[in-house]
C-alpha cells in the first residue's frame, strides 16, 4: 500500500512492550494510535487509560478485521505470533510484529507464507536493528576495519522471567534472539556474498521450573570458520557484551546494542597491540529503536514497500534468525 495520509496503528495486546511501542506510535508525526485489542479487561482498561485510542476490543479479530486500521503491531506471546500474522495478512493488513517470530520453523513458514502470498508489508520486530547504531555496526564489518572476521562473542541476560508467557519457550526466543540476529547481521556483512554462511553449534543449558531452557551457553562455527559464542539468561542480570574479533583488531560495543538510544551509543576499535591506537566510535540520533522502528515502517508503506532494506530485518533474515533459534533450542543439553 502507498499512503500519504497518517497510519492508522492497531495494537494487539496490553503487555509492557505494546504500552512501549504505544508510547513511539504517539510520539510519530506521520502515526495514530488508532485501536488496541486486549482479552484482559483490566489490562485493556489500564492501557486506554495511558494510552488513549478512538477503538478498542476485546477480541483479536475485531481489530484485524477494523477497516479503518493500516498496520497491526502484534505484541502477544512468541507461541501466538504466526497465528495473528497469518489472520492480518489475510486481511491485507501491514504488520509489525514482535520478535521472535515464532517458537517453531513450521509457524514461521506458515507465517512467511501468508505473507508472501498476500503481498503485504511485514517486519519482525527487532526493532534494534532499525536503528542508525546497527548500520553503523554493519558498516565497520563490511569496511574491512577488522580484517578478517574469525570470532564473536555475545551474551544478553536480563531478569524477566517471572514476566513472561511459558509458551513463550524461555530465554532463547525471549532474549537470545538479540544476540543471535547481531551476530547473523555481522556475518552477512562479513561475507563477500553478503549472504550468512551455514553453521553447525552445540549448546548447554539448564531449565526454569516451566521446563524451558532459562540459560543457554552454545558455540557455532560457521562454514567459513568463524567461531561464535552465544550466550543468554532471562532469571538473573541485566547486562550484556558483544565484541568481534579479526585478523587486523577487535571491536567491543560499549552501549547496549540491542537497545540503543537517542545518545550515548558507543564503539571501541581496538588494533592488537603494537598495531595502532585503540578508537572510539560514538553515535548521536534521532530517538531510541522504537522510535527508529515506527518512522522506518511509515516511510516504506509511504513508498509501497512490503519490507525494509538491511540491517533490518527481511523476512527472508527473519526465516534465517529462527532456524539459528531453533537449532539453538534443540541442540541445548540440559544436566
Amino acid at each position: 500500500m502507498t499512503t500519504t495520509k497518517p497510519l492508522n496503528w492497531g495494537v494487539l495486546g496490553t503487555s509492557f512492550i505494546s504500552g512501549i511501542m504505544a508510547d513511539a506510535i504517539e510520539q510519530h508525526d506521520g502515526s495514530t494510535l488508532y485501536a488496541v485489542a486486549g482479552r484482559s479487561p483490566q489490562g485493556l482498561a489500564d492501557f486506554v487509560q495511558q494510552h488513549p485510542v478512538q477503538q478498542q476490543y476485546d477480541h483479536y479479530d475485531a481489530l484485524i478485521n477494523d477497516p479503518d486500521v493500516d498496520v497491526v503491531y502484534i505484541g502477544l506471546p512468541n507461541h501466538i505470533h504466526h497465528e495473528y500474522v497469518i489472520k492480518a495478512a489475510n486481511a491485507g493488513k501491514a504488520i509489525l510484529c514482535e520478535k521472535s517470530l515464532s517458537v517453531n520453523m513450521a509457524d514461521t513458514d506458515a507465517a512467511l507464507d501468508a505473507v508472501a502470498r498476500n503481498g503485504v508489508f511485514f517486519l519482525e520486530g527487532l526493532m534494534y536493528l532499525t536503528h542508525p547504531f546497527a548500520t553503523q555496526i554493519a558498516d565497520l564489518i563490511r569496511a574491512g576495519t577488522l580484517g578478517e572476521i574469525k570470532s564473536i562473542n555475545a551474551s544478553y541476560c536480563a531478569s524477566i522471567a517471572q514476566f513472561v508467557n511459558p509458551g513463550s519457550k524461555g530465554a532463547i526466543y525471549n532474549l537470545g534472539c538479540y544476540p543471535a540476529s547481531l551476530i547473523h547481521l555481522v556475518m552477512q556483512n562479513a561475507s563477500a556474498d553478503g549472504q550468512c554462511p551455514a553453521w553447525s553449534l552445540t549448546a548447554q543449558g539448564r531449565r526454569n521450573s516451566d521446563d524451558n531452557v532459562c540459560e543457554t551457553a552454545s558455540v557455532i562455527q560457521f562454514a567459513n570458520g568463524t567461531l561464535a559464542q552465544l550466550h543468554c539468561a532471562e532469571d538473573y542480570g541485566m547486562f550484556w557484551a558483544f565484541s568481534v574479533a579479526g585478523t587486523q583488531g577487535r571491536m567491543e560495543v560499549i552501549s547496549n546494542p540491542w537497545l540503543p538510544e537517542a545518545q550515548g551509543n558507543q564503539i571501541r576499535v581496538l588494533p592488537y597491540e603494537g598495531e595502532g591506537e585503540p578508537q572510539t566510535y560514538s553515535l548521536d540520533a534521532k530517538g531510541d529503536a522504537f522510535h527508529y522502528q515506527v518512522r522506518q515502517v511509515w516511510q516504506a508503506l509511504k513508498a509501497g514497500e512490503v519490507a525494509l532494506n538491511r540491517p533490518a530485518a527481511r523476512p527472508a533474515d527473519s526465516r534465517e534468525i529462527m532456524q539459528l533459534l531453533t537449532e539453538w533450542e534443540s541442540n541445548t543439553v540440559c544436566r
